[in-house]
């Protein structure tokens, strides 16, 4: 004798069960393309729905690391046009399903909880005459908004590893012919169980790259705090960048006039972008600290203005010591001159220290007749060194520093600090990036380039460059 699963499927026209089958087959190549989870959800129950003819449903996914509760992820009945969560924007404020009690006993009284504790698909024919479940909240819901909840079909949603990771919910199913509500069919059951294992796969697959998505994009934010860390001059420029980028991003995705109006991007492109803006500063962790952290201009280890600081003071006690062994033995009016004579000396030394300290600080440009000053200063001053040895007041690399045009930085160790994008380029070129990220080398590459190809380090022009490579070389107020 034939099962009652096989009856019915033999009762569907054989027209209309091959319809449904490619329908499932189109449903489950569309999933498998999704790359949106909200979407992916939707697309989830909206599929089910229409293969089942159900007026409504609700999809239940049970959260990662939980396994005592299932959340509303989407609500929707066409008829009371009704629809909740996903990419609706309208919040599920329903609570949570517990599927064990306060007591730890297992909650088989909701439908859902129990399709969940026992692995089983669940179809109730008319849940007001159902006595082995409790629907209490389904009427609740009935009676505020004079819908009749009638027929269910509940599926879990199993994993390629055996693990239940939501629940599938139909609701009122509908005749074909003449709309009625009536109990869901076995095809519908098979049908439904079909689509809830491609949903799983589909949804593990979208969570799972997603994770490791959220692993590497941690990873290079981990690699940035590391480099934002290693001076507090230039810190959370690796954080700025990529907000900076994507925002002049979309502001020309946006643009209707002038030669960009016609460039847009996808998801694909703006995750490329920003993972290239991310990108844009890895390679300096090469870079030297002290370098990176030369707020000063004779800063290194530290900052050598205390040296300078140190010899005046030595200049300014030969001098005290000069001035007191010249007073021995002259007249009062002799030792007066003398006197003033010192004090000049120390007014004079004290506003060269000054002038030095200012130079140190750096700027945007200096001036030719200040850094002939620093030179005539360093010559003025003479101090004798531990070992006895007589020296000008600054050395030839003090003197280098201190006359820096504009910035803090000597010629040098400009150079060093520039190093950092071809040490970028040569690490995200040594990557094997997957097709959708394949242009990051060039894109992050790019941020120090300019359109009249004066930038560094391959001088590109703006003709030789990508929109989004001239993007990352627009930002050029978060710039260290």
């Amino acid at each position: 004798m034939e099962s009652t699963a096989t009856q019915d499927v033999m009762q569907e026209s054989t027209g209309d069960l091959i319809l449904r089958l490619a329908e499932l087959n189109d449903i489950g190549i569309a999933l498998s393309q999704e790359k949106n989870i909200d979407r992916l959800l939707e697309a989830i129950l909206i599929a089910a729905m229409r293969i089942t003819h159900a007026d409504g449903g609700t999809l239940y996914r049970r959260p990662a690391g939980s396994k005592d509760t299932l959340n509303f992820e989407i609500v929707r009945t066409d008829s009371l046009k009704l629809a909740l969560g996903g990419t609706t924007g309208a919040k599920i404020t329903f609570e949570p399903i517990q599927l064990r009690t306060p007591e730890g006993r297992e909650n088989t009284s909701m439908v859902a909880a129990y399709a969940v504790l026992k692995d089983r698909t669940v179809a109730v024919a008319d849940a007001y005459r159902e006595e082995g479940f409790d629907f209490s909240g389904t009427k609740a819901f009935d009676q505020r908004t004079g819908y009749r909840s009638q027929s269910f079909l509940t599926v879990p949603m199993k994993n390629h590893e055996g693990d239940i990771i939501g629940v599938l919910q139909l609701i009122n199913a509908k005749d074909r012919v003449t709309g009625r509500i009536g109990p869901f069919s076995a095809t519908d059951q098979r049908l439904a169980e079909s689509l809830a294992s491609q949903a799983a796969v589909a949804l593990t697959n979208r969570l799972l790259i997603q994770q490791l998505e959220n692993l590497f994009e941690s990873f290079v934010k981990l690699i940035n705090q590391a480099i934002d860390d290693k001076s507090a001059y230039t810190g959370g420029h690796c954080y700025r960048v990529p907000v900076l980028t994507m925002l002049l991003a979309e502001a020309v995705d946006q643009s209707q006039a002038g030669p960009l109006a016609g460039w847009h991007m996808t998801d694909k492109d703006r995750y490329e972008l920003r993972i290239a803006a991310l990108l844009h500063d890895c390679g300096k962790v090469t870079t030297p600290v002290h370098v990176v952290d030369k707020a000063t201009k004779l800063q290194t280890i530290h900052d050598r203005i205390e040296l300078v600081d140190a010899r005046f003071e030595i200049v300014k006690r030969d001098a005290e010591i000069r001035s007191l062994r010249a007073r021995a033995g002259v007249s009062e009016d002799e030792a007066v001159k003398i006197d003033e004579d010192f004090l000049q000396r120390v007014r004079d030394i004290e506003a060269d220290r000054r002038f030095l300290r200012a130079c140190n600080v750096g700027g945007e440009t200096m001036k030719t007749t200040d850094r002939e000053r620093v030179q005539a200063i360093s010559k003025k001053y003479r101090w004798k060194t531990a070992h006895g040895e007589e020296s000008d007041l600054l050395t030839a690399d003090e003197i280098e520093n201190l006359t820096i045009y504009s910035g803090t930085l000597t010629a040098a160790e400009r150079r060093v600090i520039n190093h950092h994008i071809e040490v970028t380029i040569k690490m995200l070129e040594a990557l094997p990036w997957p097709r959708h990220l394949q242009h990051v080398p060039e894109f992050a590459g790019g941020h120090h380039e300019r359109m009249d190809g004066k930038g560094y380090p391959r001088g590109l022009t703006r003709d030789q460059m990508s929109v989004q490579a001239r993007i990352m070389a627009s930002r050029i107020s978060s710039r260290p």
